[in-house]
């Protein structure tokens, strides 16, 4: 396989870790912590899981990243905000507006995630 391909595989993985990640937090914050709130609980967790995905991108996804850890990490915060906003802007106009069924809204916008996340890292976080 080539370096690309490695490339895309490896980042495939870092999604599933970091949200493993994420996912573990959360159970750990409602089981074990008993946070009432399931939506402070996933805000503690995505805290994780987006550091974990972050440190995945820097070392094992895109390894040949020359910048400062602190100017990575604010453009990957950067886009990630972004990208979020796109992800509710999807699901506010397909169901909100249009009355489409969210699980598709939701599909769509985190395929729209998935690609730009790749794409924004690789060429304007970590510019491999």
């Amino acid at each position: 396989m080539n370096r690309h391909g490695l490339e895309i595989v490896r980042y495939g993985i870092n999604g599933v870790v970091a949200t493993a990640v994420h996912y573990g937090v959360l159970t750990f914050n409602l089981n074990a912590l008993h946070i009432t709130s399931a939506g402070a609980a996933n805000l503690i967790a995505a805290i994780f899981g987006i550091s974990t995905s972050f440190f995945g991108s820097r070392f094992f996804v895109f390894p040949r990243a020359d910048e400062a850890i602190i100017t990575q990490a604010l453009k990957f915060s950067g886009l990630y905000c972004g990208i979020a906003l796109l992800h509710g802007l999807v699901l506010l106009i397909w169901t909100d507006r249009y009355g489409f069924d969210y699980r598709l809204g939701f599909l769509i916008a985190t395929t729209l995630q998935v690609l730009l996340g790749y794409l924004g890292n690789k060429f304007l976080v970590f510019k491999t």
